[in-house]
């Protein structure tokens, strides 16, 4: 594998040299440069985390897929390491696709992938050839791969994304699958090693009849319920629901060894934004269920992907809990770590369709907002983010006439537009925090009852934060805004 992967980081460097800065994230992961999808092999080892991902070394869309990787002593400050996996052997000869990682008894990191081809060798019209590859690492960052440890079942052409966890003195692996039926399947696979893989069953399918596969799967408890994540392909728009091509939510249910998973909550997504998919979970050394998404986007190509050499980012780390069979999910508490300078603004009150300028110029930047709607009447009260001197910026606000918090890109300077929606239960206070990089937004709603993630790619020149009340007065409670520092340990050029 080692001229596959010289040839790999060489694709980047080429790439790198030509990279534009103005969307390239400030504290989010993303390749140096090329295309990043799937958040892969997320784990704790050698007293670093480990944060691998899809990735495109050779262009900025997707392609051969190979396993990109950065490592953290704190979740915080990253160090680029080199890219880990590429397409070498035949098992993978046109992409090292999704999968996991988890560290063995003998204190190795094991890494879990799919081994993708082309059954025609050119394109997916003659379908896909699937198989579950592994490949074991003693320093994590260098892997040896070994033999196909599950094979495709015959007639099947989606069969992948292995996530594998360890309960009790078993090992556990599940990947999303497409039936014969054509009915999104989850399939369990139990080991007492790490290399023999045995079928156990079909744990979850799909009930909704238009979904045909379930990729990137992960469970995990939570307290006494188990948690199913995964991203039902074919899932059809609903109201507020389902509007994006690529959906992730979850189920919630019980389940122990030998027994079928019992569910007990219908499908929810995880995240409304625009941009939300693939999420994958590990348990931090502390025992917290940390995630990853994916932000980007297969079917509308992105501006940076177009014109500056770089595609796709992922989200913050964040923490998941479980309110009342209700995932939470809240940037985790090392962000705030973050934080270079605080400016806090206190209690005031905006008069009807006043607007009052945070910053005027931020590429990075925090949020904490907390609104009195109890003493409010305004229609909508939000926060134009990447607001630039042409009036273009998405609009983060919460609408009382809809009864939600919404991301408004129909302003935006550039790349899709559109509107997403979070419910929001109409309580007396309010609490927004948002983070804001130079290409993109994330909302967390009431310490993360609810969020949204999208894009926004602002036009040149300053971009100011403004906070807006729009048909009626807005009580503020709290507002403090904060500047974010870069992650990366060192200036990649």
């Amino acid at each position: 594998m080692d001229d596959e992967l010289t040839a790999a980081e060489d694709g980047v460097s080429a790439l790198l040299s030509r990279r534009r800065e103005r969307w390239y994230p400030v504290f989010h992961i993303a390749a140096k440069a090329g295309w990043i999808n799937d958040p892969n092999g997320l784990s704790y080892f050698n007293g670093r985390y480990q944060v691998f991902f899809q990735h495109h070394p050779f262009g900025t869309n997707h392609g051969p897929m190979h396993w990109g990787h950065v490592s953290s002593v704190d979740m915080i400050t990253w160090r680029r390491e080199p890219i880990a996996l590429a397409p070498s052997v035949e098992a993978d000869r046109d992409g090292v696709f999704s999968g996991s990682a988890v560290v063995s008894d003998d204190e190795k990191l094991v890494a879990y992938f799919t081994g993708h081809r082309w059954r025609n060798g050119v394109n997916e019209d003659q379908g896909n050839l699937q198989v579950q590859c592994m490949a074991v690492s003693e320093n994590g960052r260098t892997f040896e791969k070994k033999e196909v440890i599950v094979e495709c079942p015959e007639g099947l052409q989606h069969f992948r994304d292995p996530k594998v966890w360890r309960t009790g003195d078993r090992w556990f692996m599940i990947f999303g699958a497409c039936s014969a039926e054509n009915r999104g399947q989850v399939w369990l696979y139990t080991s007492d090693d790490m290399y023999n893989w045995e079928f156990d069953r079909v744990i979850f399918e799909d009930p909704d009849p238009s979904v045909f596969m379930l990729e990137c799967p992960d469970m995990f408890p939570l307290g006494d319920r188990w948690v199913l994540l995964y991203c039902p392909m074919g899932l059809e728009s609903d109201g507020y629901r389902g509007r994006n091509d690529h959906n992730a939510g979850y189920v919630v249910g019980s389940w122990a060894p030998g027994e079928k998973f019992e569910q007990a909550t219908e499908y929810r997504p995880l995240d409304w934004g625009h941009q939300f998919y693939a999420p994958q979970t590990f348990e931090a050394p502390d025992g917290r269920r940390i995630a990853y998404g994916w932000m980007g986007s297969f079917a509308v190509p992105t501006p940076p992907q177009l014109t500056d050499n770089w595609a796709g980012q992922l989200t913050v780390p964040r923490e998941l809990t479980l309110d009342d069979d209700q995932l939470r999910n809240t940037p985790v508490a090392e962000i705030r770590s973050l934080r270079d300078s605080t400016t806090e603004f206190g209690e005031f009150r905006l008069r009807s369709n006043e607007e009052r300028v945070l910053m005027a110029d931020s590429e990075a930047a925090e949020i904490e907002l907390e609104l009195d709607l109890s003493a409010t009447t305004a229609e909508r009260i939000g926060l134009k983010v990447h607001n630039t001197l042409d009036g273009a910026h998405t609009l983060v606000c919460y609408d009382d006439l809809a009864g939600r918090v919404c991301v408004d890109r129909r302003l935006t300077g550039n790349g899709d537009r559109g509107y997403r929606a979070a419910p929001w239960p109409r309580e007396d206070h309010l609490r927004l925090r948002v983070l804001i990089d130079r290409g993109s937004v994330e909302v967390f709603v009431n310490d993360g009852e609810e969020s949204l993630s999208s894009f926004s790619f602002p036009n040149e020149g300053p971009r100011g934060i403004v906070l807006v009340s729009e048909s009626g007065d807005t009580h503020v409670a709290s507002l403090n805004v904060h500047t974010l520092a870069t992650i990366w340990e060192r200036p990649d050029r």
